[in-house]
């Protein structure tokens, strides 16, 4: 069950493009945001279900193993890779399309897809997220969300180590 579900959720930018292109074309609100979601915890979750709330259809941008590397988050990041974090991230609901980027930040997938919405957590002002050019172009809102407290994958590695 999850492999299909995966299989659809996983997919080529050029494939979410054309979903997108057809919604927007129906007057859906599609809604993107991004991240590593290394060890998926509550507070992701939480974050994830808040974003879906802002429009119809939701993509993820999914940072590739090289480009969670590239962040610099730590030596032994991700924990898990980029297939299984995928895998567990189709199982929510409220995540519609998964696409994997390499680069440090999904700009060029933003500018690519076009989103109405653009979401990330409340650790950035709105002007300083990726994308946020290209969704103010075109008339469309950039938001952020507060975490829900006490989650962090930092905090969960370290508190497994002891």
């Amino acid at each position: 069950m999850f492999h299909a579900l995966l299989k659809q959720k996983l997919q080529t930018k050029e494939a979410v493009l054309k979903t997108v292109f057809e919604l927007q074309q129906r007057g859906k609100k599609i809604v993107f945001t991004n991240g590593c979601f290394d060890i998926l915890h509550p507070g992701h979750v939480d974050y994830l279900c808040q974003a879906r709330d802002s429009g119809d259809y939701m993509v993820l941008g999914l940072n590739t193993d090289a480009s969670v590397k590239k962040l610099n988050k730590a030596p032994n990041r991700p924990v898990n890779d980029e297939n299984s974090r995928a895998l567990v991230l189709a199982g929510l609901a409220c995540i519609d399309a998964i696409v994997l980027f390499d680069e440090e930040t999904p700009y060029e997938l933003i500018k690519f897809l076009q989103p109405d919405v653009l979401v990330k957590g409340d650790d950035y002002k709105a002007e300083q997220i990726a994308g946020y050019d290209v969704v103010m172009a075109k008339g469309g809102l950039v938001k952020t969300i507060p975490f829900l407290k006490g989650y962090s994958t930092t905090a969960l590695i370290n508190k497994i180590k002891g």
